[in-house]
């Protein structure tokens, strides 16, 4: 097991400072494990008197109100507004239905683990930090990568859709054009401030929750009768649900949907990067999770009955957004323009969220000395300028791919991006065991927490477990099956660039001691 950075203080005054964690068992302060990680900003970092210190200061710029919307932000998604109706034609109502519930439960536990983790370590890329302590240096690293690699992909699509989504408003105009718009808009917002990204974010993801709200309410009116519906002489109420049975095309196609509902839910965990930058984590941190589970219940299983009850499940996302469908249905004028804009503000928002989440996973990686340490370097505003380059040349690079080498590099990098969210869930979670572990073993009481995990050991068992099924299952999914065969792949390879990191950085210092020796017998 490694052992915590305790000392990167003193290694650099103006560092981002966490509180010093032990992780083998020794007993350490009540007051260092709950106090908020300091992030050195402008209260104490830019007195001036070291400056040729390396700034690595993050300023904690993100209210409760954006946490919450940031967390909703990176879930809600093209796939709720696109592709929900092709989810629906795979396993029917009640089939999606049921995925949705039991992926917003697995989730949901995986947020309650993170809760304890953040609350007592609210560091920024808080999950490879958390691995590397708990588990082991090559794990965090490869847990930092896997993460980096998950929104870096994202962003590549995320610009390719914003470039054809306004083809329908300027269909002569070329595609780059608009996306290259897309990514001079997020780079600027990123660049500005972490409290610019974090307001741009929360207006971005509160379209989308607007959209959302108002397709129940207008949906349930149609449902009950209150509105008109075309091809309904009466209420339709929920027999839509079941009208060609609970699972029409069997339950194997429910558990792929399983599995796809995972995939679709990553993003909360952006709870845990944003900690570190967080006003008042204590509080924060436990408010955004607690009201995650309600929230996805609401807008994704609730969005989904909708559909359900208005249309028929054969009928649903058939070139078509089940959402532009049900619209239409009802009467509502220009429900085509109104739900590409909505989607138009969902791609801006996902690769808003995922240029910081990449951007802060970087300059994790700098700060813990995994890469060169000037990834770390931020401005006086706070803002990591080289790890967001370094995170837009990667989501470029992924849009490059997409491009010129769609059928071959892009489709293993989607593959890997798919897994890579429910690797990182299964470390949380494990951390989180690990973490209370050693938390009591070291003398402490749970009451010393600021915030626990309920349900311990069984909610942060049955997150691991579950998670890790979504991961090993996986195999059954004949479609899938290429993704979980190129994700250990990739793993290994992580693990092995690892390893040879420290290979060579031993030989380097054991190259240099040797030098010195020379140096000094030859001084004799």
């Amino acid at each position: 097991m490694s052992q915590p950075d305790t000392d990167t203080a003193a290694q650099s005054p103006s560092s981002q400072q966490e509180p010093q964690i032990q992780t083998d068992g020794r007993r350490s302060h009540s007051e260092q494990m709950n106090q908020p990680a300091q992030t050195s900003q402008s209260e104490s970092s830019h007195d001036g008197k070291d400056e040729h210190a390396l700034h690595t200061n993050l300023k904690r710029g993100m209210e409760s109100r954006h946490l919450q919307m940031i967390s909703l932000g990176g879930v809600i998604g093209t796939g709720l507004f696109l592709s929900s109706g092709y989810t629906i034609q795979q396993a029917g109502p009640i089939g999606t239905i049921l995925a949705y519930s039991i992926g917003a439960l697995i989730v949901y536990l995986v947020m309650l683990t993170l809760g304890e983790l953040s609350v007592a370590m609210p560091v920024t890329g808080s999950f490879h930090v958390y691995a590397e302590k708990f588990i082991g240096p090559g794990t965090g690293f490869v847990i930092a990568i896997q993460y980096w690699l998950t929104w870096t992909v994202a962003l590549g699509s995320e610009f390719t859709a914003a470039g054809l989504l306004m083809q329908r408003w300027f269909p002569n105009s070329p595609t780059w054009a608009w996306s290259a718009a897309c990514i001079t808009l997020i780079f600027t917002l990123n660049a500005l401030s972490v409290r610019f990204f974090a307001e741009a974010e929360f207006w971005f993801a509160s379209i989308k929750v607007f959209a959302i709200c108002a397709f129940i309410v207008i949906g349930s009116l149609a449902i009950f009768g209150v509105i008109p519906v075309a091809g309904y002489q009466h209420a339709p109420m929920f027999g839509n649900l079941i009208k060609d049975g609970v699972f029409p095309n069997g339950f194997m196609p429910v558990f792929a949907t399983i599995l796809t509902v995972n995939f679709a839910f990553s993003g909360t965990e952006l709870i845990g990067v944003t900690a570190g930058e967080t006003r008042d984590p204590q509080t924060a941190v436990p408010k955004a999770i607690h009201t995650t589970l309600w929230r996805l219940a609401l807008f994704f299983i609730g969005s989904i009955t909708v559909m359900c009850a208005l249309i028929p499940w054969r009928q649903a996302g058939v070139g078509e957004s089940p959402f532009v469908l049900v619209f239409n249905s009802i009467g509502i004028p220009y429900a085509g323009d109104i739900m590409n804009f909505v989607v138009l503000t969902a791609v801006l928002s996902a690769s808003n969220s995922g240029l910081y989440a990449s951007t802060r996973m970087v300059w994790s990686m700098g700060n813990e000395g995994m890469i060169p340490r000037w990834f770390a370097k931020t401005n006086r505003r706070g803002v990591p300028m080289l790890a967001l380059c370094a995170a837009m040349a990667g989501g470029l690079l992924a849009l490059l791919s997409s491009v010129i080498a769609a059928s071959t590099v892009y489709l293993v990098l989607v593959a890997l991006s798919g897994l890579s969210a429910v690797v990182v869930w299964i470390a949380i979670a494990y951390c989180q065991i690990v973490f209370r572990r050693r938390w009591l073993e070291s003398g402490h009481s749970t009451s010393e927490l600021k915030y626990r995990t309920p349900g311990y050991p069984y909610v942060s068992w049955a997150a691991f477990i579950l998670c890790t099924a979504s991961f090993v299952l996986v195999i059954f999914d004949v479609e899938q099956r290429f993704a979980l065969v190129a994700e250990l792949v990739f793993i290994v390879a992580c693990y092995g660039a690892y390893f040879l990191q420290q290979w060579v950085r031993k030989r380097k210092k054991a190259t240099e001691a040797d030098d010195l020796d020379t140096l000094w017998v030859a001084r004799d």
